[in-house]
């Protein structure tokens, strides 16, 4: 790699942290520089038509960039990249003009350097992939994923795009080889470096068939069934399913457990007929200037990292009279929800952000938060997004509000929900999952002095 684009690289932090905690992600790993390795050759050779897919905090964008792309077109699916993405390309951007500079003047034949620039998509779709000769992907660990991705780059790229998909070896599998050959006629690993390895697929195939995502199945668990029945209804007491109850489910490749019911979601559903009945929620206070969709009295209640819906889904189904929402900071998360939604006849409003920081109601409006959120950061075992998930449940739920949490036992929760959240207890337990019940407590001056 060359010496400008090391410079590049050398000013990027794994937004919003600052790279200093020892065990705390880094912004430029071995397998983004084995990429941009990989892919210097080939931007000299032609700077147009490069996307990267999965770029973590910047380091494939920019370092394309700095080997002298013109623009990248890039998809992040989840809205934390995006952030980091952008607060890298501000903090490097002196130091990346200067690199196409130095390309620009030290070319065989000098020339004025152009405008360079980045194309955010909203979407994995067709208008991504319109021209793309180049492709840089950091491998997702789902195969799901990674075929949704080939499928595309196979139908809209250029017939002479080159896919350069990198990953670290312990996480690549044969399975991986076999979801590109699908997609392209000839496809390579490289050798490995620093533990990391690149697949490289060429040749887009002609008779990729229809699109195997998103996906779409019928939900008919008891757990699903009860949750939709009556809020007074216990599951001992539910009658036998009717053939057509359940719920269908769409998922996009990238969404957890894609078309199935997890097995997490399915122990919180089994506590459905303790939650609180949303049905007799005394209104808030009207203040229709901050949420004017949301000031008529009823209640609302919070799908928390929604993944599919299902969750979201059954809420509007049991509770018909509330306002429900659901978030996730995933694209594809929100984007199976919606169709999750619309499949099932019910509406609910579907918001992309980082731990609900993008609601559309004020802090303590919530009546009921249920949350089943995530351990892991792409490969890394990681709490983080669940800590910042429970203090953002804090945040939203009215006093007296619940949150309602299933993780895995060994996590022990229960102290940060308590401290997050409010008073929280054990409300079921199994092998593997921990279900509890948080009510918001809020503390004033009178509580306080009262005890």
């Amino acid at each position: 790699m060359s010496p400008e684009a090391d410079a590049v690289l050398a000013e990027l932090l794994p937004y919003p942290e600052d790279g200093s905690r020892a065990d705390g992600p880094v912004a430029v790993d071995a397998t983004d520089r084995l990429l941009l390795d990989e892919a210097a050759p080939l931007i000299e050779r032609d700077p147009d038509g490069v996307v990267v897919l999965g770029d973590r905090f910047g380091a494939l964008t920019l370092g394309a960039l700095a080997l002298g792309a013109r623009h990248v077109d890039g998809y992040q699916d989840a809205i934390t990249a995006e952030a980091a993405l952008s607060a890298n390309s501000a903090r490097a951007s002196r130091t990346l003009w200067a690199a196409h500079r130095h390309l620009a003047e030290n070319a065989p034949v000098p020339y004025e350097p152009a405008p360079i620039g980045i194309t955010g998509h909203d979407e994995l779709g067709p208008k991504l992939f319109a021209g793309a000769r180049l492709v840089l992907l950091q491998l997702p660990t789902s195969l799901a994923e990674l075929t949704e991705i080939t499928e595309y780059v196979a139908r809209h790229a250029d017939p002479a795009v080159t896919l350069l998909a990198g990953g670290r070896v312990k996480h690549m599998t044969l399975a991986m080889n076999d979801v590109l050959r699908a997609s392209f006629g000839q496809v390579r690993a490289s050798r490995a470096r620093q533990k990391s390895r690149l697949l490289i697929a060429r040749e887009p195939r002609s008779d990729v068939g229809p699109p195997t995502y998103p996906v779409t199945a019928r939900l008919t668990e008891r757990e699903i069934v009860d949750a939709i029945g009556a809020p007074e209804a216990a599951p001992a007491a539910a009658p036998a399913a009717a053939p057509d109850a359940g719920l269908t489910v769409v998922a996009h490749g990238a969404a957890f457990a894609g078309a199935t019911l997890d097995l997490g979601t399915r122990f919180l559903l089994a506590q459905a007929h303790r939650w609180p009945d949303l049905s007799g929620a005394e209104p808030l206070p009207t203040t229709p200037a901050y949420a004017p969709d949301y000031a008529d009295g009823r209640p609302i209640a919070i799908d928390l990292g929604c993944g599919t819906g299902i969750l979201a889904t059954v809420l509007a189904l049991r509770f018909p009279g509330a306002h429900v929402i659901a978030t996730d900071r995933s694209t594809a998360a929100c984007a199976s929800t919606s169709a999750t939604l619309a499949a099932n006849g019910v509406q609910a409003a579907v918001v992309r952000g980082d731990a609900g920081d993008l609601l559309p109601v004020p802090d303590g409006w919530a009546d009921l938060v249920l949350l089943n959120p995530p351990f892991h950061d792409r490969t890394a075992l990681s709490t983080d997004a669940a800590h910042r998930m429970f203090a953002a449940a804090g945040s939203i739920l009215r006093d007296g509000g619940e949150l309602w949490t299933v993780f895995n036992t060994g996590l022990h929760y229960r102290g940060a929900l308590q401290r997050a959240v409010g008073p929280t207890e054990h409300v079921a337990q199994n092998p593997k999952f921990t279900v509890t019940r948080s009510v918001r407590k809020v503390l004033t001056e009178e509580s306080v002095a009262g005890g």
